[in-house]
Formats: C-alpha cells, sequence, structure tokens
C-alpha cells in the first residue's frame, strides 16, 4: 500500500487544486513537506478527497541542506549529485512567481553543508553540482558563497564541484578567482541574463544591467579563457517590442558566451508582470524563442569546435548508450566512447578528436 503525496512549488500555491485530483492523497506545503512522517501517520487511504496541509508563505523559515541519493543508503550508481545549499528568493523579479512558491531566501551553515558533501564523498559519488534558488545568495550569520566553496575545495574525495547558476551581480572576482585557481571547482558559469535589452532588464526588476552582465562574462574570460558559459534568457515579456527583442538578440550575439537556455514568457497568477500591458502575442514570443535557439546552437557548436584537438578530463558516467558511455569534461563538452566499466565514475583524459551527429566528441 502506498500513498501519492504531492511536494513542491505548485504544492504550495495551489494546495486545494491539487488535493481534489483523483488518486492524491496528501499535499503538503513548502513548511510542511519536512514533517512528512508525522502527516503520513494521519492517512488511513480511506478519505473520499486529498488533504492539503500548508500555511501562508510568509511563515516558511525552514531550510534543510539535502541531496539526491539514489539507491537507500547510498547513490547507487550515480557519478554526480546535487547538492542543495539554499533556498527561496528575495529578489521578486516581477515575471517569477519563486517568491510566492518557496518563501524568502535562506539556507544552511557551512558546515553542515560540509558534512553532507562529506556524506556524498564516502559514497563513491566524483562530482556535486551545487543548486538552490538563488545560491550566490547563501549564508547565515555572517557565512557567504564564497566561504562556502572555498571550505568545499578542500573536502577530499570529490573530484569536481560544478555551481548550478549565479546571478550575474553576486557573481565576484573573488568567486571567479577562486573557481581559475581551484583543482575542484569546474570551469562553468551558468548565469541568468533574461534580456539583453536594459529597459527590459529595469521592468523585471532585475537587479543588473547589460554593462556589468558583459564585465562578468568578461572577467571569467580573462580568468578562464576555456570555461563554459551558459545563459539563461526569456523572450516575449509583456512590452518586449521587436526594438528591444532585436537589442537582446544583438547584446546575446556580441557575448564571448556557448549556450542560451531559451524560455518562452508564460503568465503567472499573482506576479506584477501579468498586469502588465501590450501582451506579446504566443506566436511572436515562440518566434523569437525559436531565433534564439538557433542562435544558441550556433554557439554550442563553435565552443565544440573551439577545443577540437585538446585533452581534457572527462568523468564517465554508468549508464549505457547503445554499447557507448558518456561523460562531460571540465568545461562541459559531452563525450561518448565505447562502453568500458573500467572508466565508469573515473576521470580520465581524452583528446577530442571529433564530433558525432548528435554533437559528442568521439
Amino acid at each position: 500500500e502506498a500513498f501519492i503525496v504531492v511536494v513542491g512549488c505548485y504544492a504550495q500555491l495551489k494546495p486545494q487544486e491539487i488535493a481534489a485530483i483523483p488518486g492524491v492523497d496528501l499535499v503538503l506545503g513548502a513548511n510542511e513537506k519536512f514533517d512528512l512522517a508525522a502527516h503520513l501517520e494521519g492517512l488511513d487511504g480511506r478519505q473520499e478527497h486529498g488533504r492539503a496541509v500548508f500555511g501562508p508563505i510568509k511563515e516558511v523559515s525552514r531550510f534543510i541542506p539535502s541531496y539526491n541519493a539514489g539507491e537507500p543508503g547510498g547513490v547507487g550508481e550515480r557519478t554526480r549529485t546535487f547538492l542543495k545549499v539554499q533556498d527561496g528568493c528575495d529578489y521578486f523579479c516581477s515575471f517569477c512567481t519563486i517568491p510566492l512558491a518557496r518563501g524568502r531566501s535562506r539556507s544552511g551553515t557551512v558546515a553542515e553543508t560540509l558534512a553532507l558533501a562529506r556524506e556524498v564523498a564516502a559514497s563513491g559519488v566524483r562530482e556535486i553540482v551545487l543548486t538552490g534558488v538563488n545560491i550566490g545568495d547563501f549564508g547565515r550569520d555572517g557565512e557567504t558563497f564564497l566561504d562556502l566553496i572555498e571550505a568545499l575545495d578542500r573536502v577530499e574525495g570529490i573530484a569536481r564541484f560544478r555551481i548550478s547558476s549565479i546571478e550575474p551581480n553576486l557573481c565576484s572576482d573573488a568567486i571567479i578567482d577562486l573557481v581559475a585557481a581551484s583543482e575542484r571547482f569546474a570551469p562553468h558559469f551558468h548565469m541568468p541574463l533574461q534580456s539583453g535589452s536594459d529597459s527590459i532588464l529595469e521592468r523585471m526588476r532585475r537587479r543588473y544591467d547589460t554593462a556589468l552582465y558583459a564585465e562578468r562574462v568578461a572577467r571569467i574570460r580573462q580568468r578562464m579563457p576555456d570555461a563554459c558559459i551558459g545563459v539563461d534568457v526569456i523572450t516575449g515579456t509583456p512590452g518586449e517590442t521587436e526594438e528591444e527583442f532585436l537589442r537582446s538578440q544583438a547584446f546575446l550575439t556580441s557575448l564571448p558566451v556557448d549556450y542560451l537556455h531559451v524560455f518562452t514568457y508564460s503568465e503567472r497568477a499573482n506576479t506584477t508582470a501579468v498586469r502588465m500591458p501590450d501582451t506579446v502575442p504566443m506566436a511572436e514570443r515562440r518566434e523569437r524563442t525559436k531565433q534564439l535557439r538557433m542562435l544558441s546552437h550556433k554557439l554550442q557548436r563553435a565552443h565544440y569546435e573551439r577545443h577540437a584537438g585538446e585533452v581534457r578530463p572527462v568523468l564517465f558516467e554508468a549508464e549505457a548508450h547503445e554499447e557507448r558511455m558518456l561523460g562531460f569534461t571540465d568545461n562541459y563538452l559531452r563525450v561518448s566512447l565505447p562502453y568500458d566499466p573500467a572508466l565508469v565514475n573515473e576521470v580520465v583524459p581524452v583528446s577530442l578528436e571529433r564530433i558525432d551527429g548528435d554533437g559528442h566528441y568521439t
């Protein structure tokens, strides 16, 4: 016998709606999910409708550092795991519902996070990806994200740390310099931009302009010429004119970055943007998304071709794909080789010779 329990962003935003779905037994809000076992005790499986237990998002204050454990008692056959170091956000960007679903920014301590990183290392996993909603905002009682990564850089047993995403205004010179000097932190930065038009960034309530963003990218390139730099961008936010889109596209084209994650704007209830005038038709939003994804393909191809002939460290995964194994270089190039169990979960130097039809080095 099993119960179906729903947690996450939508569970906090629309708990009663989810509880009414046939088969759902329990819906827990952002605070309540940490007491899952206690809430399960009250279920018997005979209730006609699901139960929703939630509180106001402004009361959400708990944070428990965690990682995806895979198999019970370990990480199974994983070669990398995701370590959550922060949750929530204080930025309240006009298009974003995360503060309404996840609450204010909060995190654990450096000591708590280090303890989990050592657990992961003891399990045999070689790579840890640091995750959160706004991980650059990590910090409690005077601690900072820089303090955290300085401490993690000394954890034995982990071959590679990767920063999942960091806001450009929080990506300091000190953070960039630490990654550049580190043998463990991967030269890979993913920085949300959202738009290459300053007028749109202002309407989005972002905390930087294109000049700061370009300066951060230039700093990374100066310190780590081989680094991979990824960008988040949104098309079709309310009021985005053709001129603003073209300005954004031109700015992205001018940046020495390596791929784009392109999102088509979609309305989110209770956000500032949903009340803004001059909605962009969905067909136009999708066309702009298509154009930026074409640009992303060109950028990514250039990133791969730029490193042809190099030898780079690759961490190989356990899963086999048609008798081949896949892995990533430190700077996020996908590599495919004939399957060899001796290479699983090992970091080995690989000569990057040829790009196959799937876009992998072979």
